[in-house]
């Protein structure tokens, strides 16, 4: 679909360096050209292009060819439900998909964090698959505690820009971990300092907020401590391959904690 106003105006407050698309009304080229002072970078994307079969690349001389990933991740990949719990709703199975398609295009190893339709967090380019869910996690439990009312009722000077409001909120999060100038320099944004979000609140506040969450994966996990540390961040359902030798103890990790777990068969991996 062409780029219309509406959305020209919200891709141009976020950050980003430029954008592709089959075209775009005349309103929304507009706005788009005022952004980064003219040097947004617009593109006009050829909706027959058909990409080759084999993709290539390069090193020190030696080339590698694999088939393209061509993989459209549909419901039907989620039918495959290994667990003992095996109520699969389907707005989990939305979740499911998105994550696994965010997956798909995102730096292996990777993990990604869904729920209601969005995406939460993403955990890419770690060497362990372990490392890729902690560090999903830590983005989800962010992504969670933004929502908390003290976050969200922080009172500003008048001035402060949005992506300075943004970062601010995230150091109040974590208010205990900035040094003493980073803190200063932090206080400059309120009239007066904000009263603490202490580590009681958030911890009641997550426990009612991180529910329901689905985790997929770009390829098996190979280990039950996946779905400890998942566990941990509320999740729910799980999309996953598998393929591994340890598949079993695996899904009864899952059956420990109630998850369903689905097994698509289709490793997602991206280099």
């Amino acid at each position: 679909d062409k780029v219309d106003e509406q959305t020209a105006k919200i891709l141009k407050r976020e950050v980003s360096d430029g954008i592709i698309a089959p075209g775009y009304d005349e309103k929304a080229l507009e706005i788009l050209k005022q952004k980064k002072g003219g040097k947004y970078l617009i593109l006009e994307g050829d909706v027959s292009y058909k990409p080759p079969t084999n993709e290539y690349r390069e090193v020190y001389g030696l080339v590698f060819a694999q088939k393209r990933n061509d993989t459209v991740v549909t419901k039907k990949m989620f039918e495959n439900v290994v667990s003992k719990n095996k109520d699969y709703p389907d707005s989990a199975v939305i979740d499911g998909i998105l994550a696994t398609i965010c997956a798909k295009y995102t730096q292996s190893n990777s993990v990604g964090f869904s729920k209601g339709g969005q995406m939460v967090g993403v955990g890419a380019g770690q060497q362990s698959r372990v490392d890729c869910v902690k560090l999903a996690g830590s983005k989800l439990r962010i992504w969670s505690l933004r929502q908390h009312p003290k976050v969200r009722g922080l009172k500003f000077k008048k001035g402060i820009k949005r992506v300075e409001r943004l970062n601010a909120r995230l150091q109040y999060i974590d208010e205990n971990d900035m040094t003493g100038p980073e803190r200063k320099a932090w206080l400059q944004y309120f009239d007066e300092p904000p009263k603490s979000l202490t580590e009681q609140e958030k911890k009641d506040f997550l426990k009612d907020d991180l529910t329901g969450v689905t985790l997929a994966s770009d390829a098996f996990f190979p280990f039950r401590d996946n779905i400890d540390v998942a566990a941990k961040f509320g999740v729910k359902y799980i999309a996953q391959p598998g393929g591994s030798t340890r598949d079993s103890a695996v899904t009864s990790a899952a059956d420990e904690y109630g998850m369903v777990m689905v097994h698509h068969g289709i490793r997602v991996f991206h280099h």
